[in-house]
C-alpha cells in the first residue's frame, strides 16, 4: 500500500523551564547557566525526610499567562498531585505534578487544538562517565519549576509538527515565562506518532530525545516511515517509548510506554489545592493587562503594513529587528511605499552585511550596527529619488563604517543624483557603448535584454548616482542616432 494511503496523527508533549528566581517547591535558586553540579540545592530538593514543599507563585502566574494567551480555560480550582516513578533523577520516587485538575484546559495555537498544560517540577541531570561507565546525578535541575504542554492528537506532519513547536517557543519568549533554549534543555520536545490506513488510530509510539527542531521533524518523518514498513511487512507496532539517534538519523528502542494507571496519581498531602479566583494578582483582568503583543498579532500587524510574509516573520523571531524596523518607518502614514521599501533593504542588506561581518546568528546576539535615525535618512534619500539603489546599498555600508551622517557620506561621495549632469551621464554613456561594441552589436540584432548590461556598466561607472531611467533612455537615444 502506499504511503499516501497511511494517515498519520501525531500528537505533541512539550516542557519548557519556566523563569523564575528560585524552584517550584523550595527556595534554591533556578539557574540554568550553572556548571557547578549540586551547589543549588537543599533538603527539599533532595527530598530529605520532614521538609514540606512551597508553591512557588510566579511559576503559576507563568502558567496561567501562557493559557490567557492561548484563549484556553483557566482552571478556579486546581491542585498538585504525585506521579509514582523510580529513577536515579527523582530523589522523593515521585514528581509533584497535575493530572485531574490542570491549570489550563483547551486553547488552540497555529490551528492546533491544546488539550492542557499544567505545572510540575523537573528531574535532576543524569550524565553519563565513559571514563568509568557510571552515571552521575546532578541536582540542580531537581525541582525547577516545568510547564508541560499537551496538544490533540490532530497534527498530520513533521513540518507541522516543527511549526507549533517554533510558534511555541516564540509565545514562551515573548511572554517572559521561558527561554525555550533546547540545545541547553530549557524546552524538551516529545511527539507522539500513530499511523493508520482505516480511521481508527493506529498504536501511539513516543519519541523523545529531540533537542531541535530540525531533529525532531527528522524524527518524525523517520518514525511516520518505519511505522508505514513495518505495517506493509506484516508487522505490528508496539507502544513504547523509543530515542532518536542523531548520528544514525534513526529512532531507536528505549522501554515499554507507561499508562496514567502505572503511575498511581493521588494529590499531593503536604500541598494545598488552590482557589485561583481567590488570588487578586490571578484574575483575569490583571493577568490579561500584562500580556505583551503576541506574535501572531505583531506578525499581523506588519504584514498589514505591506511586509513580505517571510520579512515579517524574521521580524517576530528577532525581536530587536523588528523594534528596529518600526523606530525606521514610525513617522511614515500607512500606506507610505516607504515603509516597504525600508522593510526590504533591513530584511535584505542590513541582515546580509550584519552576517557577512559576524556569524550566522549575528543580527540574534549583536545590536544593530547602524542608527534608526541614519538607515532613515538613507531610506528618505532614495525614496526622494535622489540617490539610486546602488547608492542606498553603498550608503549603508559606508554608514556603518564611517559611523557618518548619510547625507554628509552622499555628498562627499557623489553619490545624490543631483550632483551628476545630463552632460556627465551622456560622456559615460558614450563610453560605455564604445568599450562593449560586441554588446551593442547583440542588441542592434534584437537581443533587447543586452540592453540592462549597459545600464549596469553606466551606473558602476558614475558610482550609482546616475537615474537608471535616464541612462537607460540616454544609452537607447545615443544607439538610434
Amino acid at each position: 500500500m502506499a504511503k499516501e494511503e497511511y494517515k498519520t496523527t501525531i500528537g505533541m508533549e512539550i516542557h519548557a523551564e519556566l523563569r523564575t528566581q528560585t524552584k517550584m517547591f523550595c527556595n534554591s535558586k533556578n539557574d540554568p547557566d550553572e556548571t557547578r553540579p549540586n551547589v543549588n540545592i537543599c533538603p527539599i530538593c533532595l527530598a530529605h525526610p520532614g521538609t514540606l514543599p512551597v508553591i512557588n507563585r510566579e511559576a503559576v502566574r507563568h502558567v496561567l499567562r501562557v493559557g490567557l494567551a492561548l484563549g484556553a480555560q483557566l482552571a478556579d480550582y486546581t491542585e498538585f498531585d504525585r506521579k509514582n516513578y523510580f529513577y536515579p533523577d527523582l530523589p522523593k520516587g515521585y514528581q509533584i505534578s497535575q493530572y485531574e485538575f490542570p491549570l489550563v484546559s483547551g486553547g488552540e495555537l497555529v490551528g492546533v487544538a491544546i488539550t492542557r498544560v499544567h505545572l510540575e517540577e523537573d528531574t535532576a541531570s543524569s550524565i553519563h562517565d565513559e571514563s568509568t561507565d557510571a552515571t552521575l546525578i546532578d541536582y540542580n535541575r531537581s525541582g525547577v519549576p516545568l510547564m508541560e504542554l499537551v496538544t490533540e492528537p490532530v497534527i498530520t506532519s513533521a513540518a507541522q509538527a516543527g511549526s507549533f513547536a517554533r510558534e511555541l517557543q516564540l509565545l514562551l519568549r515573548y511572554l517572559g515565562a521561558s527561554n525555550a533554549n533546547m540545545e541547553k534543555g530549557e524546552m524538551r520536545v516529545e511527539a507522539n506518532i500513530s499511523v493508520s490506513k482505516t480511521p481508527i488510530l493506529g498504536t501511539k509510539v513516543e519519541v523523545k530525545n529531540l533537542n531541535s527542531f530540525r531533529a525532531m521533524e527528522r524524527a518524525v518523518a523517520y518514525e511516520i516511515d518505519r511505522q508505514i514498513a513495518l505495517l506493509e511487512s506484516g508487522g505490528q507496532v508496539a507502544q513504547e517509548t523509543r530515542g532518536w539517534d542523531e548520528n544514525k538519523q534513526a529512532t531507536f528502542p528505549q522501554r515499554i510506554k507507561e499508562g496514567s494507571a502505572d503511575y498511581r496519581y493521588f494529590p499531593d498531602p503536604d500541598l494545598p489545592s488552590l482557589k485561583i479566583s481567590e488570588v487578586p494578582d490571578f484574575s483575569s483582568g490583571v493577568l490579561e493587562s500584562s500580556l505583551p503583543e503576541l506574535p501572531w498579532d505583531r506578525r499581523a500587524r506588519y504584514t498589514g503594513l505591506g511586509v513580505k510574509q517571510e520579512d515579517a516573520d524574521s521580524y517576530v523571531r528577532t525581536v530587536h529587528l523588528g523594534d528596529f524596523f518600526e523606530e525606521v518607518v514610525s513617522t511614515y502614514p500607512v500606506g507610505d511605499p516607504k515603509v516597504v521599501l525600508a522593510s526590504n533593504y533591513i530584511a535584505n542588506d542590513l541582515v546580509k552585511i550584519i552576517r557577512d561581518t559576524g556569524n550566522q546568528d549575528s543580527e540574534l546576539q549583536h545590536e544593530i550596527p547602524i542608527s534608526a535615525r541614519n538607515f532613515k535618512k538613507i531610506i528618505d534619500m532614495l525614496g526622494d529619488n535622489k540617490i539610486s539603489s546602488r547608492s542606498a546599498k553603498d550608503l549603508i555600508m559606508l554608514c556603518i563604517n564611517e559611523k557618518k551622517d548619510p547625507e554628509e557620506i552622499a555628498k562627499e561621495r557623489n553619490l545624490l543624483k543631483a550632483n551628476v549632469s545630463n552632460e556627465q551621464i551622456e560622456a559615460v554613456v558614450r563610453e560605455i557603448i564604445s568599450n562593449n561594441q560586441e554588446v551593442v552589436a547583440e542588441y542592434r540584432a534584437g537581443k533587447l535584454s543586452t540592453l540592462e548590461y549597459l545600464v549596469g556598466q553606466s551606473m558602476k561607472s558614475l558610482r550609482g548616482s546616475g537615474d537608471p531611467e535616464t541612462i537607460r533612455s540616454m544609452i537607447k537615444d545615443v544607439l538610434s542616432a
